[in-house]
């Protein structure tokens, strides 16, 4: 029996579907990994921006975004847990939501300095509860905090150290709990040198302990998904 013979355009085409092969394999292949990685980036993403969703689960409300570079910064000069000071701002003046910065009793800003505390308790007239009479110009004078022992600090550098403003307000708070106790561990002692009263101290703790165990979860997660 003769075999048929195979024309010349035929078997061109069968070499050049053969030759194809890898070259869609290796398209498949590229296409794959850039579309896991994409895929894989995306979950990165969407799982770091969670970490900004860390929040009050009493009320739902979140730590605002804008503060958390702050208390992060704040806390690693000072060596201390930024949550704290998320936990601190959250009790003082819920994130500096409040009406007013200065309380009844004198205390000043988002983290409710008393006058006395900021500039230093050797500051003449110091005493009570820490109200003081310090002109504005000694309270924030960088140099009579040094000179009295107090705990207020110029965080961005401006020259003056204002328990109004975000950034000097919160490294001073960081500040005051390391010092106090919280770079050692001791964040219960700490948290009572800020304000002497145990149902301050609970509540504070309460809020501690909820934005680190979320923190802990949220970057748990975002560790897994690298």
């Amino acid at each position: 029996m003769k075999k048929k013979k195979v024309s010349r355009s035929i078997r061109i085409k069968v070499a050049f579907l053969i030759l194809l092969i890898p070259v869609a394999v290796t398209v498949f292949t590229i296409a794959a990994i850039l579309w896991t990685s994409i895929e894989k980036s995306d979950v990165i993403r969407k799982s770091a921006s969670t970490l900004l969703s860390i929040q009050d689960r009493q009320t739902g409300t979140v730590i605002p975004e804008e503060y958390i570079p702050i208390y992060i910064a704040a806390a690693e000069k000072y060596d201390i847990p930024w949550t704290l000071l998320a936990a601190h701002h959250r009790i003082e003046t819920r994130f500096s939501t409040m009406n007013t910065d200065v309380s009844p009793a004198g205390a000043e800003g988002p983290m409710q300095f008393m006058p006395c505390t900021f500039v230093g308790w050797g500051y003449p007239g110091c005493k009570d509860l820490g109200k003081g009479d310090i002109p504005q110009k000694d309270k924030t004078n960088p140099d009579v905090i040094k000179k009295y022992g107090g705990y207020g600090v110029d965080a961005n550098g401006d020259g003056i150290a204002d328990p109004f403003d975000i950034e000097d307000a919160i490294f001073s708070a960081a500040n005051y709990l390391s010092k106090s106790g919280a770079a050692d561990g001791d964040i219960e002692k700490a948290i009572f040198h800020y304000n002497h009263s145990e149902t301050y101290v609970e509540d504070v703790l309460w809020y501690f302990k909820e934005f680190e165990d979320q923190r802990k979860e949220k970057e748990s997660k975002i560790q897994a998904a690298k």
